[in-house]
């Protein structure tokens, strides 16, 4: 796995959450040092949640600049999903303390952001240290929100599922209904049923 891409100030950008029924897309921006490596640094989803939660510290730590940022259920409903991630990949790297010089995006779509040059990079989580510290930031972050969540309607499994659309969450969908930050413009029931709100 490459730390860069280039040798300019580059911070690597990922989003969590774009397949979810309920909650934000999250995203995050990280610049880390070149020289800068870790042996278990590597796509989010390959990693436990404790790896994640002890690397989240080490990238807090070791980054020159990080930023993190939340676009909501609603925002997402209003924009759709493909152009919040974007808006929350562009947020995160504007609370960054530091200006990059080259931007990385993990997939392939992405909007110009100050005339900073970007590159679109599928599975750029499992080959750019940089993007790969990103989701790691981006996941545990909205993991955190999600349990929140979880606490005033645990009947949805927010918990263990994050709002992804697992049986037990949609089941739970038929059940209770929709809750506030579920994602009106998403498919919420079984694909058998409709769902007009």
């Amino acid at each position: 796995m490459q730390t860069q891409f280039t040798q300019t100030l580059e911070c690597g950008t990922d989003e969590a959450g774009r397949g979810c029924l309920a909650g934000p897309v999250t995203a995050a921006a990280v610049i880390l040092p070149p020289s800068y490596t870790h042996p278990l640094l590597t796509d989010s989803k390959k990693l436990t949640a404790k790896q994640r939660y002890a690397l989240r510290e080490e990238i807090k730590t070791v980054a020159l600049a990080y930023g993190i940022a939340h676009v909501s259920h609603t925002r997402i409903d209003k924009t759709n999903i493909l152009n919040a991630s974007i808006e929350a990949m562009q947020l995160a790297i504007a609370n960054m303390a530091v200006v990059p010089e080259t931007i990385l995006v993990d997939g392939n779509k992405f909007k110009p952001y100050h005339n900073i040059p970007h590159h679109c990079m599928v599975g750029g989580d499992a080959r750019f240290l940089n993007i790969a510290a990103a989701s790691i930031l981006a996941k545990t972050t909205r993991d955190d929100v999600m349990q929140a969540h979880h606490q005033k309607h645990p009947h949805y499994g927010w918990d263990t599922n994050k709002g992804y659309p697992t049986a037990k969450h949609r089941e739970a969908i038929l059940k209770h209904g929709p809750v506030k930050i579920h994602r009106k413009t998403f498919a919420l029931y079984p694909k058998q049923l409709s769902l007009d709100l």
